[in-house]
């Protein structure tokens, strides 16, 4: 069960804008990850690699924390909204529910929910 401080180092890491450091740091080696009701991705070196992808193909990225993580037990729901500024041009902005499971310190399933209508690069 993550403590209340493990959380608000996670989240500062992500804040942060290093993202792929925070599967590194965070995620249990077999760890899974998976977008609203799509396939779960598993394997925290996986999880980096496609997060790394995504990243490399952005400008930048802003990261917000919209509400203060929920913890119940070994639960943690986060509220985020992430701004993406893709290298061709635009904005793509996701607001979203991360639903973890965490077993003692590390991060060992996270689902996001998201309404996929936002998945819309704007000019």
């Amino acid at each position: 069960m993550p403590t209340r401080e493990t959380v608000d180092r996670f989240t500062a890491q992500v804040l942060s804008g290093d993202h792929a450091g925070a599967i590194r740091d965070w995620y249990a080696e077999d760890a899974t990850m998976q977008e609203n009701q799509a396939k779960p991705r598993r394997g925290r070196d996986t999880l980096i690699a496609q997060e790394q992808a995504t990243l490399d193909r952005m400008a930048s990225v802003e990261t917000e924390l919209l509400a203060p993580p929920m913890i119940d037990g070994d639960t943690v729901a986060i509220r985020w909204r992430f701004t993406f500024h893709p290298k061709p041009g635009g904005i793509l902005q996701i607001e979203e529910v991360a639903w973890q499971t965490w077993a003692g310190d590390r991060i060992a399933a996270e689902t996001f929910f998201y309404d996929p209508a936002q998945m819309k690069v704007r000019s």
